[in-house]
């Protein structure tokens, strides 16, 4: 248990105080030839962007938290009700279109005049 070492604590240059194995690692001497520095931007996803947007605002994260999450999920209901609508309302000209043409082929004389007074009435309401 001798060989342990104590823990050496160095006082950095702008007066504070840390542990000798965190010393961050030293410069070359200035006569060496200089780095390059190859610098990466990446653009954040939106919804961080969001959040940081929002946490600068001042609202709070759990509000930050909810809007990135329950966005995407309103967007993907939303989208679902509208598929669902659409189908429906296809749905509905065809069975129209159908019930029109069984009756028009069907009715004989009496669903031409039925078919031509309807068209007279959608007329006179114009």
């Amino acid at each position: 248990m001798s060989n342990i070492e104590p823990v050496r604590i160095v006082q950095l240059p702008d007066g504070t105080y840390t542990y000798a194995d965190h010393l961050p690692a030293t410069q070359a001497p200035a006569t060496a030839v200089p780095q390059v520095v190859h610098q990466h931007i990446h653009q954040a996803p939106p919804d961080r962007t969001v959040q940081r947007i929002a946490l600068g605002s001042g609202i709070g994260a759990g509000t930050v938290a909810a809007g990135v999450y329950f966005g995407p999920l309103l967007v993907g209901a939303l989208t679902a009700i509208a598929a669902n609508l659409a189908l429906l309302t296809f749905l509905a000209a065809v069975l129209a279109w159908g019930v029109v043409s069984v009756v028009k082929s069907i009715g004989g004389p009496d669903g031409k005049a039925a078919a031509k007074t309807l068209a007279k009435t959608r007329k006179r309401r114009r």
